[in-house]
Order: C-alpha cells, then sequence, then structure tokens
C-alpha cells in the first residue's frame, strides 16, 4: 500500500488530495498539481487521465513544486503504484520497429544512449525482466516513458511520439 498528497500550490498549499491506490481520473479532486508529497510506496503519475500523456516516477521524498519531477507543466491527471520488483532485470532494444534491426541486451542502466552506441533511436523494446524508464535525453532528463514487462512493437506502444532516446534506467524502489 502506497501514500501520496497532491497539492494545488506550491511548498504543499492550498487544497490537497491523499491517495493510496490508482486512480485513471485525479480531475474531479483538485485542477492542478504544484507541490507532492510521497510518504509510501513508488508512484507513476501521469499528465492525463487514464494513464496517458507525460510520466513520472516518484519515490518517497516531499517535492516542493512540479520543476522537482522533472514536470513541463501543473497537470496531473491520473497515477498508479509501480509494482515491487526484487528480482532481476533484462531488456532488448532494437532499432527498427517489429523487433528487427540492431538487438542490444540490457541488465543495467545507460545514461547516454548514443555514447555507448552511436545511435539515439530506438524502435522497439522487449522488456523480459523488470519495470524500466526511458528517459529523451542523456542523463535520464527529460521525458519519461515507464514499461512494464512486454513486448513493444514501436514507439508509440510506451506512449512515445517519436524514437529518440538518449538514456534508461531500472526502476528501483524505495522505501
Amino acid at each position: 500500500m502506497g501514500k501520496i498528497i497532491f497539492y494545488e500550490e506550491r511548498n504543499f498549499q492550498g487544497r490537497s488530495y491523499e491517495c493510496h491506490s490508482e486512480c485513471p481520473d485525479l480531475s474531479s479532486f483538485f485542477r492542478r498539481c504544484n507541490s507532492i508529497r510521497v510518504e509510501s510506496g513508488n508512484w507513476i503519475l501521469y499528465e492525463n487521465s487514464n494513464y496517458r500523456g507525460h510520466q513520472y516516477f516518484l519515490h518517497r521524498g516531499e517535492y516542493p513544486d512540479f520543476q522537482q519531477w522533472m514536470g513541463y507543466n501543473d497537470s496531473i491527471r491520473s497515477c498508479r503504484l509501480s509494482p515491487q520488483h526484487g528480482g532481476s532485470f533484462r531488456i532488448n532494444l532494437y532499432e527498427r520497429e517489429d523487433f528487427r534491426g540492431q538487438k542490444m541486451e540490457f541488465t543495467d542502466d545507460c545514461s547516454h544512449v548514443y555514447e555507448r552506441f552511436r545511435f539515439h533511436e530506438i524502435h522497439s523494446v522487449h522488456v523480459h525482466e523488470g519495470y524500466w524508464m526511458f528517459y529523451e535525453e542523456p542523463n535520464y532528463r527529460g521525458r519519461q516513458y515507464y514499461l512494464r514487462p512486454g513486448e513493444y512493437r514501436r514507439y508509440s506502444d510506451w506512449g512515445a511520439s517519436n524514437p529518440r532516446f538518449g538514456s534508461f534506467r531500472r526502476v528501483q524502489h524505495y522505501y
């Protein structure tokens, strides 16, 4: 069980809403979200309802304004707890759609995709084990994309608008 508190204003001010489980539509509880306290659990927040739009991974801590969680604006409309994963991590990345082209397998984080592989684009992914977060920019910056175990035949399957990625890492759980 997790606990997260959303606040309409910065620095934990204004109207608030406490949440303990996934919620596909938060819009009836607050108009905007400018600060967050995560008291327990690891959360994936989404800019739009029904788990769509920009995504953010937050673990226990205080986030006094939306820039603290790398937010692009004050819109959070859905959230879910990230399942606990204590096992191993394994992911395959492909340079083309439908698992074609060069394949790379990882069990660890990568802070700079281009420096390591000499290309920026990842068109398909097979997550074998664990949960992963992709970032548009190197060093875990920019828009985030949360990938659960499964097959993603094209970048739009995980919510991205283009195949350019700068970094990715395993979703580690903090308590």
